[in-house]
């Protein structure tokens, strides 16, 4: 991507209305637009970083057997209704229309009625179970007041997996797999380090689930951790009860706050017995099919990485989630020359600023506020030496570097 050549320009001042520090940055550094409150566009830069989180989701999920979908996000009220949830005294965030023939739609919060409901056309016998099917959907959410930029809004992007299984054993067993998955996505995104599975209310269908929450002092909840975090509970479920089950005190508990980037839950038959979602066994008797959901955010884990990674110049991102891994500056004409031959060569990880009338300092304070990992400058000066410099985004740490050790990082 060149500088010159995308629409989209940084901005010196973050809108007046966009308070959050994920929000004010990722708009000034043009990765996202924002329409109105809790609705946002994606810009070239922000779509690259969502489809890099997304990407190492996907592989994660399809390395535990799991099958990609795309479903609709309009609803037919019928499935909805079935389970009591098209009510909005029952769920009160639904966005819904009147079609102009008569009749109502919905814009899908979640998609466990409609998932059921299609699969209820391929599951018929134990055979054809257990299945995991998932999808990225954006989802709507008619939320009461929609704040702290992408990480709470009312239009977003979501991964929604949802397995079915014969048998209670088989869901544990699966459950597991999802738990290990889990870690190994939130430590490739960059969030390992501060981010927990967490004891919350399991509802009325079981007595925990589990969220993920990654510590961040602007998160909306409020979590419960022994010294070594070998224990994290919610706010919810801090009752003696619970603490009885996982063996620790109230006052050996410490508390922070975090903001949910997943969620796994048990639904066993929440959904597929009011729906008749059922199997023949191998005696061929019919059986109910039992259920698990598990959701990640994917625009809020996005938020949560530009809200707790930046600094006062700017976003720093993971590498593995940057939309680039290198921005490269050039400097005067020789600069331009030597920095035109590099980005044909790769440009598929450089983002150039080949911009002719802009000073380098401003092309440096672009840089730090757009936060790739590794800002590389070519200028007359670095060609004396036959070099670049090479500055690391997350340190601030600067070097030169022979012109053909560049990509070596």
């Amino acid at each position: 991507m060149r500088m010159s050549h995308t629409f989209t320009k940084t901005l010196r001042n973050a809108p007046k209305d966009e308070t959050a520090k994920n929000g004010a940055y990722l708009t000034r550094a043009g990765y996202v637009h924002k329409e109105m409150a809790g609705v946002y566009d994606y810009l070239p830069l922000g779509l690259r970083v969502i489809e890099k989180i997304k990407g190492i989701v996907r592989e994660e999920l399809n390395a535990i057997g799991c099958e990609e979908v795309l479903m609709s996000a309009l609803q037919n009220p019928e499935p909805w209704e079935k389970t009591g949830r098209f009510s909005d005294q029952e769920v009160d965030i639904w966005f819904k229309t009147e079609l102009s023939a008569g009749g109502e739609l919905g814009l899908a919060p979640t998609h466990e009625e409609p998932m059921v409901n299609m699969l209820k056309s391929y599951i018929s016998s134990y055979k054809d179970l257990p299945l995991y099917v998932y999808q990225f959907q954006t989802k709507f959410r008619n939320e009461l007041r929609a704040k702290s930029g992408i990480l709470r809004g009312r239009e977003f992007l979501m991964k929604d997996l949802y397995s079915f299984h014969t048998s209670e054993e088989d869901l544990d067993k699966f459950y597991a797999e999802v738990e290990k998955a889990y870690a190994r996505i939130y430590e490739r995104v960059g969030l390992g380090d501060d981010t927990y599975e967490t004891f919350a209310s399991g509802g009325i269908f079981s007595k925990y689930s589990h969220e993920y929450q990654t510590l961040l002092p602007v998160g909306e909840d409020t979590i419960y951790h022994n010294k070594d975090y070998s224990v994290v509970l919610n706010k919810e479920v801090l009752n003696d009860e619970t603490l009885a089950d996982l063996g620790v005190k109230r006052e050996d508990l410490l508390e922070e706050t975090a903001a949910e980037v997943g969620n796994i839950f048990k639904l066993k038959f929440k959904y597929s017995e009011p729906l008749g979602l059922k199997f023949s066994d191998e005696n061929n008797e019919q059986k109910t099919v039992y259920m698990g959901c598990y959701g990640i955010g994917i625009s809020r884990v996005m938020g949560v990485i530009a809200e707790k990674f930046a600094d006062d110049k700017g976003l720093v991102w993971p590498e593995a989630v940057a939309p680039f891994k290198y921005h490269l500056v050039a400097i005067g004409d020789s600069g331009t020359k030597k920095a035109e031959e590099i980005y044909a060569l790769h440009s598929d990880e450089i983002l150039f600023d080949d911009r002719g009338n802009v000073r380098p300092g401003e092309k440096f304070a672009d840089a730090e506020l757009i936060g790739l990992p590794y800002r590389i400058v070519i200028s007359d000066k670095t060609l004396a030496e036959d070099s670049a410099e090479i500055t690391v985004r997350a340190t601030g740490e600067s070097r030169l570097v022979a012109l053909d050790k560049i990509f070596n990082n």
